[in-house]
This record gives C-alpha cells, structure tokens and sequence, in this order.
C-alpha cells in the first residue's frame, strides 16, 4: 500500500533525509519543498527541477508567512526541517533553537491554521539523553544532554499539545543515527558514516572518539522512508499522537562499524583493508550506547525494517563511491 494523489510538503526537503522522501513520495503524488539551503542542497533536487509535480520554495521556517504559504492546500507535512548536529548546537545553541524550537511552532501553527490532515516530523533519538536503560522505549527517557536534544524534546511536546488542543493529526518519528545516500560526507558536523566512508577512500586514517566500543542503532534511509510512510498512511487512532522509535533494533559498536566500511570499500579498493584507524578522545554530549525497542512501531504501524546496517552499508557504500570518484 502506497501513499497516492495527495499534496505533500516536505520541510527540509533538499538535504539528506528530506531529499530522500521527495524521491520516493513524488512517484505517486505532487511534492512541495521548503528549504532555505543553509544545510541542504539544491544539487539534492534539481533532478525534478522541471516536473509538474514538484515545487520548490526557498524559504526559511523561522518565517511565518512563509509556512503559511509553503502548508496551503497540503494534504501532509513531513517536517524534516532542523538544525542538526549535537556539537554545532553546543557551539551555537541560539540558531538552534530558532530553527528547531521557533520554526517548529511556526509550522504546527502554519498547519493548524490551514488544517493540514497530519504532521509528520522528525524527532530524535538524542531525546533519551542520559537515560542508560536498553533498549530505548519511546514512554522513558532521561535528561537531555545537549541544546539540539533540548529542541527536539520540545517539540514533542509542542506536537503533543497541539495536537490535544486542535485536535490535529500529528506523528513524532525519534530517528536513530540515519545514514545513506546524499548524506553530506564533508564539514565539521558530518556524521561517523559517511565521514568515515571518505577518509577511508581518500586513504586517511578515520579518527573514532573514544576507544571504539561506543554503539548505536545506526538505521538506513530506506528504512526510514517506509516509517515516513506507514506515519501517513495509518487509520488507527491509536497510533495518531504519538512518538516512534525509527531504527533497525541492534547495535553495533564503531569498531565494527568501521571493519564493515573496510571489508566494503577495499571491493573496490584493496589497501583500504590495511588503514589503521586513530582514538581521540570522547565527543562530549554523547551517550556510550544506543539500542532502540521498536515494537511499538511493529505493533501501531505495522513497522518492518527491510534493511540491516550490512545492508544498508552496501548501497550506500557503492553510492559513495560512485559520487567520489564520477561514475554513475
């Protein structure tokens, strides 16, 4: 079952997740992107540049008038718009919080004003903060441990509120550690993955914070975009208002992660096998381990993960490959 012949707006929409569901969603229906480019790509997009489907409206979400105009006549909202990164929020925690906490208001009111039929929008899984227990279960969590955490614990109960208000249709989907195609490999934020895949390429040595034994949940795209889905699609009153876990359910530590993206790269680059990799210190504002329970998304959602990290590595270890080195 699909998702059809509906008005979609995706906030956020030219960066690595949100360019990923306009490739999927504009298959069956009209696509509307909001982006103000400040960490997206037009480069994300402009291969629908042209189609009668699809729009795109540079815009920032810290405007109202601008949500206002971007939520008309939308059927959904994927909000997928923020300022991610736990180190750039503790360098700069003030644009954080306007775009995040500020712009997320903006755009529950933009939808509630045009009575948009459900927002979609992207939590996270740094919500859990210092909580220890495993797995992660979506009803307890403990303090936050950073500015973007303390933004996106906000707008959960932002949603949570308007949607008890305004009887809007709203779903939270706390994602943990995404990664695949177009996922920037470049900058001081860039994610483990992707940076890892780069240096690896380039034939440097990968630094990894810590002594290596650091896990996560990490989750591929097209995992991601299913969850997407299955949050719009769903008639189940139960499962409106609510916040899911999207993840794979099993952990693996950065050591392991890193002899995969070896084992991977050195198909088509033999010495990459032999690079070492350098321990610096502990990221702060991280936890030591992340694992999520994602039942409640099997259970409400019909949630079934189609990709393991394995496999997701492997698309997205050839889609790397082939962008750093100019083969399609």
């Amino acid at each position: 079952m699909k998702l059809k012949n509906k008005n979609i707006l995706i906030t956020g929409g030219a960066g690595f997740i949100g360019s990923n569901l306009v490739d999927y969603f504009i298959e069956n229906n009209r696509v509307t992107v909001l982006d103000n480019l400040l960490t997206g790509k037009e480069e994300n997009i402009e291969h629908h540049f042209g189609n009668k489907n699809f729009t795109f409206i540079k815009g920032d979400i810290r405007n109202l008038e601008t949500c206002q105009e971007a939520v008309e006549a939308k059927d959904f909202v994927f909000h997928q718009a923020a300022l991610g990164s736990v180190p750039r929020s503790i360098n700069d925690p003030i644009t954080t919080n306007e775009i995040n906490i500020s712009g997320f208001l903006n755009m529950l009111v933009a939808c509630r004003d045009a009575k948009v039929k459900r927002f979609i929008y992207a939590a996270s899984s740094s919500t859990y903060g210092d909580s220890k227990k495993l797995p992660k279960v979506e009803d307890e969590i403990g303090k936050p441990l950073s500015p973007y955490a303390i933004t996106k614990y906000v707008n959960e109960l932002y949603a949570n509120v308007f949607a008890n208000l305004y009887q809007m249709e709203v779903i939270g989907l706390r994602y943990f550690n995404v990664f695949g195609k177009r996922q920037d490999p470049n900058g001081a934020y860039a994610a483990a993955i992707p940076l890892f895949v780069k240096q690896l390429i380039e034939g440097e040595q990968p630094t990894i914070n810590g002594d290596g034994s650091i896990t996560r949940d990490f989750t591929y795209i097209k995992n991601v975009v299913q969850m997407n889905e299955l949050a719009a699609l769903t008639n189940s009153k139960e499962a409106l208002n609510q916040v899911y876990n999207v993840a794979f359910g099993e952990n693996i530590n950065l050591n392991t992660l890193l002899k995969i993206l070896k084992e991977n790269l050195s198909k088509y680059k033999p010495e990459i096998s032999k690079i070492e990799c350098i321990y610096g210190p502990d990221r702060v504002g991280d936890i030591h381990d992340s694992l999520a329970s994602i039942d409640k998304a099997k259970k409400l959602l019909g949630y079934k993960p189609k990709y393991s990290v394995k496999q997701g590595l492997e698309e997205a270890i050839d889609w790397y490959w082939k962008m750093m080195n100019n083969t399609k």
